[in-house]
């Protein structure tokens, strides 16, 4: 009888600890996407506002357009991931948005609370459920996150070379505020 009632505890304690690490996670996935929003609107802040339509070589997109691209997946990718729907199409935001620096900010600060506004609102649940990301990539509700983080980051990073090329020195990396 002692034995089972160990087992017991120690399933009930395994229930409870998995819930705490999954509700935890939810409260870091927030806490990341805060991070990253104010990482990237240093980054908005840094670039001189003459400098918005900076293109490092003719074919690439301006230093606007990356950062208004960064919105656009942000809200798109950000609504297949979370289940949700995005109040614009895609490519609106990077095609039709107003480049200058005043716009490009708060079109980007909007798109990062989107997603943290939505995530904050998530079942636990949620995270595990299966998704399709571009109506071909299935896989979890939390690496599809995972995959709307990496590409924000990937996109900001891109930007690092617009700095230096308009003679701005990037902020410092923040990976751990």
């Amino acid at each position: 009888m002692k034995i089972g009632f160990n087992r017991i505890n120690l399933v009930f304690c395994l229930l409870v600890v998995s819930q705490v690490l999954k509700a935890q996670t939810a409260a870091e996935l927030v806490a990341e996407w805060r991070r990253a929003k104010t990482y990237t609107l240093h980054y908005l802040e840094t670039m001189p506002e003459n400098k918005y339509s900076f293109r490092p070589v003719a074919g690439m997109r301006s230093f606007a357009e990356q950062m208004l691209h960064l919105a656009d997946a942000n809200y798109g990718l950000g609504s297949m991931a979370l289940g949700t729907q995005s109040a614009f199409k895609p490519g609106e935001l990077e095609k039709k948005g107003e480049p200058t620096k005043s716009n490009v900010m708060k079109v980007v600060a909007a798109s990062y609370d989107f997603i943290i506004n939505h995530l904050k609102k998530a079942n636990q649940q949620q995270f595990s459920d299966p998704v399709k990301m571009i109506g071909r990539f299935d896989m979890s509700r939390r690496i599809a996150v995972a995959k709307v983080f990496e590409h924000q980051t990937h996109h900001r990073g891109q930007t690092t070379i617009y700095l230096r090329l308009a003679g701005v020195k990037p902020p410092e990396e923040q990976l751990f505020n």
